[in-house]
């Protein structure tokens, strides 16, 4: 069994996705109305992670607060550079000692993200 997708509900379609396309490096799959809202579907090139992101705009406001979702990544100091370019704020690179590396930034949602290099 593995995860199919990690769906969140966003209060800016247009903003989340430029978000993920750029920190993630994720790109739209599928998008679609979902009267009254719309929803995008976000994935990598190999198809294995993908994020829906859910617009309703009647409905309450997300606050991403208590959740993180890490992705792997191999270019974590460009990743960081870029993060601190466009102003995100991410935290310093932390290296916990076990050969990972890691530094988290927020979504617009507020959901911590975290980038992190696992050895190979």
């Amino acid at each position: 069994m593995h995860i199919k997708h990690v769906a969140l509900n966003v209060n800016d379609l247009e903003e989340s996705i430029k978000f993920y396309e750029m920190i993630t490096e994720l790109s739209v799959a599928r998008r679609f109305k979902s009267e009254p809202g719309e929803v995008a579907f976000l994935r990598n090139k190999s198809g294995e992670t993908e994020i829906e992101l859910i617009y309703m705009p009647q409905g309450s406001k997300f606050q991403g607060k208590g959740i993180f979702i890490c992705f792997e990544t191999d270019k974590l100091d460009e990743m960081h550079k870029l993060a601190i370019d466009k102003g995100l704020n991410p935290s310093s690179i932390q290296e916990p000692g076990d050969n990972t590396r890691y530094f988290y930034v927020y979504d617009p949602n507020g959901v911590s993200i975290q980038l992190r290099v696992f050895p190979k």
